[in-house]
């Protein structure tokens, strides 16, 4: 019996063991919005901001961007274009082997010949002197090589309008990656800042004083000879002309060759855009109102044929503010081709979605709104058109987006360019140098890391240029059977 004992009091103690306080758990820190102090939160705050302080902080965003824009100026402080290699421009620009690009600089001497950084070095050519070797090729070499790129004669310009009305889609630099590629491809190109954000306009080194500078005077005057034609009748009927005001009559005195200003790119011009461009969506209005029958949509696309523009360039690139306003319906207007960028997620794709609603609705409604004056005077009936329209994906990460893109794609169709933009480290590191990634020195990065980083803009390129060539083409077959 105390031997039982003694194993039932062995098994207490066992149990007793077992029994001890429990482990304590490891303590999980809190989320960071747990047990903040209102006192120390109070210590932390500013004082409320007034007017005067959003002119504080616009003073001290405005010496940022100066300071970084000064990351791409020269010593004299103008923005300059890098050098091109003998090895870039034969795998890029001129499609000649490099050897036989060589002989030819040798036998022709009054060609441009480079400049070498050390002795024996590899030759580096300004983008000039690029397009003058082009040029000499296209003259003297292979007929069946395309020295130079397609372009008929007697075609005006294509413009170009890149817009979406959601911001941070990529819009800017997809526009100006786009210009950047068709100038190094040899055309001559003007961009259009439609955007008071000026965002374009710091790519290309712009310097816009007011709204002077800008498309509004070419705006104003469009709705000057507007109201001028209008004061003639007014007059003709015995009515009293309706006066016209400093700015419209300034605006008269303005061509686009005067807002026309040349970039650090021998082949691209620039209109720039600044703030005070913003006045224009309350201006148009007021003019809108005042003259009713006043085709405020047609005003860019006028005055560019009037000037002369269209007949100057290849290509006129218009980016358009994130919003669609009176700016952006001019130049969705005046284009020819329409290209949305977009990321590859749900909210970019509903909100474009929408982008493409407000289109219809819009232009459906200046249609509908012309055409009961064009059908009781037997006039022929407005109707929009544009050559072709493309959603661009920007921004694409393979690994997180491919499922989405997919879908995306199969949505919205052909209406999608399969092409996607990646967002590679070239990219990334161009932006932080205020550059545009063909201004990028591929001595910077890792030479596989600059080929990577080409290989998704070259190809979204190429995809405009196969729009490009197919319009031209097909206007350029039309005009021959129309002359038979």
């Amino acid at each position: 019996m105390a031997e039982t004992k003694g194993r039932k009091t062995a098994g207490r103690g066992r149990m007793e063991m077992r029994k001890g306080p429990p482990a304590r758990e490891p303590q999980v820190p809190l989320p960071p919005y747990f047990n903040i102090s209102p006192d120390a939160a109070l210590a932390e705050l500013e004082a409320p901001l007034t007017t005067a302080g959003f002119a504080e902080i616009a003073r001290s965003c405005a010496q940022g961007r100066e300071d970084l824009a000064a990351r791409g100026l020269d010593a004299e402080g103008r923005r300059s274009l890098r050098l091109f290699s003998t090895w870039e421009i034969t795998r890029y620009l001129i499609p000649v082997a490099t050897a036989h690009f060589r002989r030819v600089l040798k036998a022709n001497p009054d060609l441009p010949q480079g400049i070498s950084e050390t002795e024996g070095g590899a030759k580096w050519f300004t983008l000039d002197e690029v397009l003058r070797l082009r040029a000499h090729f296209a003259a003297e070499g292979s007929k069946a090589k395309e020295y130079r790129p397609y372009r008929p004669a007697g075609l005006p310009a294509k413009l170009v309008a890149v817009a979406n009305f959601k911001g941070g889609v990529g819009k800017t630099s997809t526009a100006a990656h786009l210009a950047m590629s068709a100038a190094l491809d040899g055309y001559r190109v003007l961009v259009i800042d439609l955007d008071s954000q000026g965002s374009m306009t710091s790519i290309f080194g712009g310097r816009v004083a007011d709204e002077w500078g800008t498309v509004f005077p070419l705006l104003a005057r469009h709705y000057a000879a507007h109201l001028q034609a209008e004061n003639r009748v007014r007059v003709a009927r015995g009515d009293p002309p309706v006066p016209m005001d400093e700015t419209l009559t300034e605006a008269q005195k303005i061509r686009a060759g005067d807002l026309i200003a040349k970039t650090h790119w021998p082949n691209i011009d620039l209109i720039g855009a600044q703030l005070n461009l913003y006045w224009a969506e309350f201006q148009i209005p007021v003019w809108r109102m005042q003259g009713r029958s006043w085709k405020l949509w047609d005003a860019l696309t006028d005055v560019l044929a009037e000037d002369g523009v269209l007949d100057r360039y290849d290509v006129i690139f218009l980016d358009t503010p994130p919003a669609l306003g009176y700016l952006t319906i001019n130049g969705l207007a005046a284009a020819d081709i329409l290209l949305v960028p977009l990321g590859a997620s749900f909210l970019e794709f509903d909100s474009t979605g929408r982008f493409f609603d407000m289109l219809h609705s819009t232009f459906r409604s200046i249609e509908e709104g012309e055409n009961i004056a064009a059908r009781a005077l037997g006039r022929e009936e407005l109707a929009f058109e544009w050559d072709a329209v493309r959603a661009v994906l920007t921004r694409y990460d393979g690994a997180q987006q491919a499922e989405m893109a997919a879908l995306m794609q199969a949505y919205m169709g052909r209406t999608m360019a399969p092409e996607r933009q990646d967002f590679t480290a070239l990219i990334g590191q161009a932006g932080e140098q205020v550059n545009g990634i063909y201004e990028a020195d591929y001595r910077d990065f890792n030479r596989d890391t600059y080929i990577r980083g080409r290989e998704t803009f070259d190809a979204t390129y190429a995809a405009f240029k196969r729009l490009l060539l197919g319009i031209w083409r097909r206007e350029e077959l039309a005009a021959a059977d129309a002359a038979e």
